[in-house]
């Protein structure tokens, strides 16, 4: 018996979805696999004479459909999403309130970047335009990185552990990472995800002094990773929550188990140090290969960190030829956020529902507006590739030098 077989595993058994592609996992999967690009003009109030010109917004989305008044004035638009993701991540895994055994069953992680600056900055103006009397009690929380744990675990009544990674993009993996380990540590059920509002004015305005941030006006020219004509990358807003359960608790109330979290692994290599990161990210990539008992030759699929940066781009190619070897010119590789944007933290969680998806429909989606690939990966462009993947590898770096692996097989155990 291996010790995948051993250990509690963590399993994955519910997705929710809120991004630029729409809202719930129906409307992400179609736009997703059909190479669709959500990227456009920035329409935010009060962002039209800012020099960031694209990026993925979410629209339509309406928090008072979802969301209870009480939490509403209390917290951020990043905090928004997040409680509307889990909402459809408990109704996508047939989790209700029977199926809590305690209360302390149940934990909730997540990971954030930017924390909310709408909220902050809405009341920053009214301290500025009309004094302290003006400024709101929840100004103190509304901002704060955890804020988004915190209201999923009292508006649901999860006591279990709880906690909130505070990092850059490839905190999304960690995240989930934190959530499998306290699967595997002994709490049943774990809500984890990340999500992201970063287009306010003010959280615009502390982005551009990222000389990776993309300023190309043309929707289909600002983030094309992997090309001739990288410029950086266009952020985004949203994300995605996930529901991760042990396996044989997850069998006994009759859950759909739709994958294993079988490996993962992180490493640091500094900000914007991109060459360095092809060290990194290969240590991380064959960490993450070792936890899985996973062999190069069994990866099926990579979704890539693709931030569209030359440097980093070059890096990351050349750290997949080096954790892979041979097998990293044949394995499909693809980023289709370059159709939604960079959603920070929310990144690789986004691509982490890709994933599973991607191996539940037999199918690699394609990395909208990339057309010519400039480095030696077999980058999925065009058309969603017909596949049958079981074994997904999906990477995440950061701005300020996190880098992350995570392994992800199809399923769960036989006879688990």
């Amino acid at each position: 018996m291996s010790g995948r077989q051993r250990r509690r595993n963590a399993v994955i058994t519910g997705l929710g979805v809120v991004s630029p592609h729409g809202i719930g996992v129906e409307a992400f999967w179609k736009a997703t696999s059909d190479g669709t690009s959500s990227l456009g003009p920035v329409t935010r109030e009060g962002c039209g004479d800012l020099p960031l010109r694209v990026a993925g917004e979410v629209r339509g989305f309406e928090p008072a459909g979802t969301v209870e008044e009480r939490y509403l004035v209390q917290t951020d638009r990043f905090t928004h999403f997040a409680l509307a993701a889990t909402e459809l991540a408990l109704d996508d895994a047939r989790f209700g309130r029977a199926d809590v055994a305690s209360p302390f069953s149940v934990g909730v992680v997540t990971a954030a970047g930017s924390g909310g600056g709408e909220f902050g900055q809405r009341e920053l103006q009214n301290l500025w335009g009309q004094g302290s009397r003006y400024v709101g009690p929840y100004q103190s929380i509304a901002w704060f990185y955890a804020a988004s744990t915190g209201q999923i675990s009292i508006r649901n009544d999860f006591k279990g552990p709880c906690g909130v990674v505070a990092a850059d993009e490839a905190g999304g993996l960690d995240a989930l990472a934190h959530a499998a380990l306290t699967v595997r540590g002994g709490t049943d059920t774990v809500v984890c995800g990340a999500t992201e509002a970063p287009l306010a004015p003010y959280s615009i305005v502390c982005q551009l002094g990222y000389p990776e941030l993309s300023r190309e006006s043309e929707p289909d020219r600002a983030y094309r990773p992997f090309t001739d004509a990288a410029c950086g990358f266009a952020p985004a807003e949203g994300g995605a929550v996930l529901l991760v359960e042990e396996e044989r608790a997850a069998r006994r109330r009759g859950a759909d188990v739709r994958a294993t979290v079988a490996g993962h692994a992180a490493t640091f290599t500094g900000a914007s140090r991109w060459a360095e990161s092809r060290e990194g990210l290969a240590r991380a990539v064959r960490g993450a290969l070792a936890e899985a008992e996973c062999r190069p030759e069994e990866v099926d699929v990579v979704f890539a960190d693709a931030l569209g940066v030359p440097e980093a781009d070059r890096a990351e190619a050349l750290a997949l030829a080096d954790a892979l070897g041979p097998h990293a010119r044949r394995v499909p590789v693809t980023a289709p956020k370059t159709g939604t944007g960079r959603a920070y933290c929310a990144a690789p969680v986004l691509d982490v529902a890709a994933a599973v998806l991607s191996m539940e429909h037999g199918l690699i989606p394609p990395t909208p507006n990339v057309h010519e690939v400039h480095h030696d990966l077999d980058l999925v462009t065009g058309r969603a590739r017909a596949a049958r993947p079981r074994t997904a590898l999906v990477l995440g770096r950061g701005l300020m030098g996190g880098n992350s692996a995570l392994v992800l097989r199809l399923g769960g155990t036989p006879g688990a």
